[in-house]
Order: C-alpha cells, then sequence, then structure tokens
C-alpha cells in the first residue's frame, strides 16, 4: 500500500463519516435551536426540557435517512474489498 493509497482511504473514510453523522447532527442542532428560541421566549430554565425533542428528531432522522447512510456505507464496503482484492494480487 502506497502512501498515496493510505491517504486516499483516509480522506475517503473521513468524508463517509462526515455524511453518515451530518443529518442526524444537523436536525439534532436545529431542534435543540428552536426549543432553546422557545424557551428564551417563555423564560422556561429547564435544561433538561430540550433531551426528549433532540432525542426524537435524532430517531427519526435516523429512520428517515437509515437507508440512504446504510447504501453509502455498503459502497464504501464494497469499493474497499475490491480494492484490498486488486492489492493482493
Amino acid at each position: 500500500m502506497t502512501e498515496f493509497t493510505f491517504l486516499e482511504l483516509l480522506k475517503d473514510t473521513m468524508f463517509l463519516a462526515f455524511l453518515l453523522s451530518l443529518p442526524m447532527l444537523a436536525i439534532s442542532t436545529l431542534v435543540g435551536v428552536i426549543i432553546s428560541v422557545i424557551q428564551t421566549a417563555t423564560s422556561i430554565q429547564d435544561q433538561s426540557l430540550s433531551f426528549i425533542p433532540k432525542l426524537l428528531a435524532t430517531v427519526a432522522s435516523l429512520v428517515a435517512f437509515g437507508p440512504w447512510m446504510l447504501s453509502l456505507l455498503m459502497q464504501f464496503t464494497f469499493r474497499l474489498l475490491s480494492g484490498l482484492q486488486n492489492f493482493a494480487r
């Protein structure tokens, strides 16, 4: 394995990790901001109030984006394993 191959694999892995975590993190952050604005407007300062909506939004985003995330992960795995097969020759 050359340095270029290793760096390319590392780059692809980091980008895939970013893509896989982006939907859940973005939706959870958006829900957190909305809940914070509501808490500020109503003067409710309970820290545990935002936990359940963020948890439900994260689970819903995982259900909604799960097939897309799985297909990306499978494509990457197939590409990785086919690259290892070519490297063994």
